[in-house]
């Protein structure tokens, strides 16, 4: 027996009807429908007098696999102690795998003191135990086991008779009289076409991709998105009309256009892990001249063969390996990262340029932000001798100003940190309010089902994004602390340093955290570049004039009748 608070409890908190519906359930669809499962649960809420309900939906959400929006959101709820009951149709609503079911079931509800109902199964923890429960979830997994096997069965019955198993493909669209059959899409179509007639004359991927962007074409993501085409990608691309490499390349390699159906070119291991897997192309099955073809056989076959003969790009340094600063040079100005070269007239000639530049990597920085490697490592090598330098003449002092910038930065992130939390979690609230107040209404019949449904799970997309957003910055900010730690580590890579007088890839990721390279400035020997080196844990290092200490203007020859002139200020300079 219940005692009168813990039923008052339960009363006052929230009570979760879970419904969930997976599109693999066959005959059982319309008994097991949303509306007729919220339905059902409801009046069964009312006769267990439990008042304060709320629905949480999962359709087309496979019982499998736990990872699903609404389950999701009810857990947040327990979690936040806001629900005390949970009641579902019956037990293959809430999962179809039993060992998942179990952990649920017998530790995380009386965990949480959650009392749990699967209405159909006659199961109630009010009452105790149910050894009958265990059993039914075995046979739900096994059920879906099965279901798995029928599915597949027919999907490979579907596939080797050629009717195309995957999504059409940029350019095509579904026939609205035969879903089973492709049609070409006049508008898309001509921009494939566009595409390997760009290819036939010779021009690259990244040429390619630069034309369309230009020409402002939604990208495929973005113009099955704006399109209302479910397809998978990002949600929303940041520049719809920015076309990609790879994109284009796997444009045309598509067999597909040439009118050719071709299936099982993915798997999945097995019911559970719904992860596709590329099949080898042996494994496929080809179906030609299914479908109104939007590339002649005889040009894709004349692309392959001009993609086959394409060299690769010889490696950009010596041997392949990458430059020892590879990973460390950003934009000054748009903080994308440099990409290492070779000169290809003078191969002994290696440099640095950013790899958003508008004019040869079609980005959108206006300067190539040049430097020459033999310089920068010449700079950086002087930079952390000045370091070292100080360090060793007047370690008290420089001590001081790591501790005064290391605590004033970590301040400054932890202010920020604290003000983004209070705002996400300010918004997690209003949100949850918005679909309280939705439910409402639509309890109250003043919203239609589909209106119910489309903003339901638009918030708890969104409260799914706030959670994820609120945990990492707590993450953080717990981590913020552990900056000051990070001194101490400095300190003990410069007097490593001292003694090796030499750039290592090791010491560097002890050190440096990143360096910005901003373009030059001036002509002739007036030419001015600066660079701003960020190191580990402290950031930007300013170290004043100490009386002890003159400042010294380093000369580097980086090659013969050429010198690097090295000027410590606020931000590195370097004149050749």
């Amino acid at each position: 027996m219940q005692s009168k608070n813990k039923k008052l409890n339960m009363i006052a908190g929230i009570t979760a009807l879970y419904c969930r519906l997976s599109r693999d359930e066959g005959v059982d669809v319309e008994s097991n429908s949303i509306l007729n499962q919220k339905r059902m649960l409801e009046k069964k809420a009312k006769e267990y007098g439990l008042k304060n309900t709320r629905c949480y939906v999962d359709d087309g959400y496979t019982g499998t696999n736990f990872n699903r929006p609404g389950f999701q959101q009810m857990i947040d709820d327990i979690e936040a102690g806001y629900v005390t009951t949970v009641m579902v149709k019956d037990l293959s609503r809430l999962g179809r795998y039993a060992p998942e079911m179990g952990i649920y079931m017998d530790s995380y509800f009386p965990e949480h003191d959650v009392r749990f109902i699967a209405v159909n199964d006659l199961v109630d923890s009010a009452e105790g135990e149910n050894e009958i429960a265990p059993f039914k979830n075995v046979m739900n997994e096994m059920y879906a086991r099965d279901i798995s096997k029928k599915v597949r069965s027919a999907h490979r019955i579907r596939g080797n008779c050629g009717e195309p198993l995957g999504q059409p493909p940029y350019g095509y669209i579904k026939d609205p009289l035969n879903k089973k059959k492709w049609i070409i899409e006049p508008g898309t179509a001509e921009v494939v076409q566009d595409i390997f007639k760009m290819c036939m004359e010779g021009k690259g991927n990244e040429t390619i991709a630069r034309i369309l962007s230009e020409r402002k074409l939604l990208a495929p993501t973005a113009y099955w998105l704006d399109r209302g085409i479910k397809r998978g990608g990002k949600k929303v691309p940041k520049e719809p009309w920015k076309w990609k490499c790879e994109t284009i390349g796997k444009i045309l390699s598509n067999q597909e256009y040439c009118g050719d159906v071709i299936n099982f070119k993915t798997y999945s291991k097995n019911f559970r892990n719904k992860k596709r897997i590329n099949n080898p192309e042996e494994n496929w099955v080809i179906f030609k001249d299914v479908h109104e073809p939007i590339i002649e056989r005889s040009v894709f076959e004349r692309v392959q063969e001009m993609k086959a003969k394409t060299k690769r790009r010889a490696p950009k340094n010596n041997g392949g390996e990458k430059h020892l600063l590879s990973d460390y040079l950003y934009c000054g100005d748009c903080h994308s990262k440099l990409w290492y070269h070779t000169n290809t007239i003078n191969k002994e000639i290696h440099f640095f340029s950013c790899s958003n530049y508008a004019k040869d990597y079609r980005g959108t920085c206006p300067t190539r932000h040049y430097i020459r490697a033999d310089a920068i490592e010449q700079v950086v090598m002087l930079e952390l001798r000045r370091l070292a330098t100080f360090l060793q003449d007047d370690e008290d002092t420089f001590i001081e100003i790591l501790t005064n910038k290391t605590n004033c930065d970590i301040l400054k992130e932890q202010k920020y940190l604290e003000d983004e939390i209070n705002k996400a979690v300010a918004r997690n609230e209003k949100v949850s309010g918005l679909y309280e107040k939705l439910y409402e209404d639509h309890a109250e019949n003043k919203i239609s089902e589909e209106w119910f449904m489309h903003m339901s799970q638009k918030y708890e997309a969104e409260r799914m994004e706030l959670k994820s957003k609120i945990s990492r910055l707590r993450r953080e900010l717990a981590e913020a602390d552990a900056l000051k730690l990070g001194q101490e580590s400095f300190v003990k890579a410069i007097r490593k340093f001292l003694q090796m007088q030499t750039l290592t890839k090791p010491l560097l990721q002890e050190l440096i955290d990143h360096i910005d390279i901003f373009e030059t400035e001036g002509t002739g020997k007036n030419r001015t570049q600066r660079i701003t080196v960020y190191y580990r844990f402290v950031g930007y290092i300013e170290i004043p004039e100490v009386p002890k200490r003159r400042r010294e203007n380093y000369v580097a020859d980086t090659r013969q009748g050429v010198s690097v002139e090295y000027v410590p200020q606020i931000a590195a300079g370097a004149t050749a």
